[in-house]
Order: structure tokens, then C-alpha cells, then sequence
């Protein structure tokens, strides 16, 4: 990961007239979480092809390999306290992916579907990130949750299930529902956009099916807009 380069809302950048947020002429800022722990799984030849397809477009990229950067998935028990202050961030990498959650006009998810979720390393990257002032504010005088990802104008979920289409659909799919609906509640000023990637039956999945759906990725990706 390169996290550290940035600047985050730069002023020379142009600003949404609807949000205030930056926002980039021609290709898009893409952030890209990916959650597998092995190397030799279909889902690292994803994740590659994502960050080439998106890369080859034009777009500015950043990359997140979860495990590779030993990223932690349970909250502290000091990091719950901390939640309720006006100081929700202990953790120094933690703020530097914040820095780049604020950065981002895109947000790409890679990851398999276990258990008809996340992966709990991803679940927990969500609960440590989208802490208040990044996901979310509350507002004083009513008490009501408001919300502040509003750079974000795209979310890409892509994953790969054991199961088929409609014991997927049957189970409800955790994963889907928490980036379609909970992540795309907290960036509702910027009326986020969400495209949906999945290899259903992952497990009697044959080369040529892998082949074809490495392609759709480079070819979605690759239109990303």
C-alpha cells in the first residue's frame, strides 16, 4: 500500500457544487480493498486484474491488501471508549486508511463470500474505518446519524461465492447488503452508484468460466466512470 503520499483535498482540485467534495477531471481517485489471505487463490488473480484494468484507465489508484498489511480486524477494547470522543482514532494505520477513504471518489471491494458475508478482516477494516467523522456524524441538536462519506460516487463490490445465484439470493448475501446499503447510506449526498461483480458456484467453476469472468472485471473496470 502507498499510503502516505497524499494530500488529502488539495485546493487546486475542483469542487462538487453538490457536496464540496474534490473531485477529479478525467479518470477517478479508486481506493481498492482486497480480503483473501492467500496468494494463490482466484481471488488474487482478481484483485490483480482490477488494479491493472483500472490503472490501464486512467484512473489514480490506491490498493489495500488487508492481509498482507496485518491489518487488525477486532476493535480494541480502547478503540470502542475512544468511538464516543472526539478523538475515535488510536491506531496509526488505521488513520492512514482513513486519509485515503477521504481521498477516494471510488471505493472497489474484492473479496470471497463466507458464511454469506465478508470476511471478518474486512468486516472489521469497515467497524475501524467508518468511525464518526468519517462515516457518519451526529448531529448535536436533533441526536440523528448524518452522513459524511459524501466524496464517494461509486462503489464496486466483486466477489466470488461457493454457492449458486439463488442460494446466494435465498441466503440474502450479508456482504452485497452491508456495501449496497449500509456503506451507500453513509455517502447519500454524493448519491453513490453501485456495480455488483459475482462468480456464482465458485466451487464447480470451470477455467473457461474463471477466464470469462476475469475479463468482465477488466472490461467493467475499464469503463469505470
Amino acid at each position: 500500500m502507498r499510503a502516505d503520499r497524499r494530500v488529502v483535498g488539495r485546493p487546486t482540485e475542483p469542487l462538487d457544487v453538490q457536496t464540496g467534495a474534490p473531485t477529479t477531471v478525467g479518470g477517478l481517485r479508486v481506493l481498492l480493498l482486497f480480503a483473501h489471505p492467500s496468494e494463490q487463490s482466484f481471488n488474487r488473480a482478481i484483485y490483480e486484474t482490477a488494479v491493472a484494468a483500472l490503472g490501464d484507465a486512467g484512473h489514480d489508484v490506491e490498493h489495500i491488501d488487508l492481509y498482507a498489511d496485518g491489518f487488525a480486524a477486532a476493535m480494541s477494547p480502547a478503540e470502542r471508549r475512544a468511538y464516543e470522543t472526539a478523538e475515535p482514532v488510536l491506531d496509526a494505520q488505521v488513520a492512514r486508511h482513513i486519509e485515503l477513504i477521504r481521498w477516494c471518489e471510488a471505493l472497489v471491494f474484492v473479496y470471497p463470500t463466507w458464511w454469506s458475508s465478508m470476511p471478518a478482516i474486512l468486516k472489521g477494516w469497515l467497524e475501524r474505518t467508518m468511525v464518526p467523522g468519517v462515516g457518519f456524524t451526529f448531529d448535536e441538536r436533533s441526536g440523528k446519524i448524518r452522513a459524511s462519506l459524501n466524496n464517494v460516487r461509486r462503489v464496486v463490490g466483486i466477489s466470488t461465492y461457493g454457492s449458486s445465484r439463488r442460494q446466494v439470493l435465498l441466503q440474502t448475501d450479508g456482504g452485497r447488503r452491508t456495501l449496497s446499503r449500509a456503506l451507500r447510506m453513509s455517502a447519500w449526498r454524493a448519491r453513490p452508484r453501485l456495480t455488483w461483480l459475482g462468480l456464482y458456484s465458485m466451487d464447480t467453476s470451470t477455467d473457461a468460466d474463471r477466464a470469462a469472468f476475469l475479463d468482465k472485471v477488466r472490461r467493467t473496470l475499464g469503463a469505470l466512470r
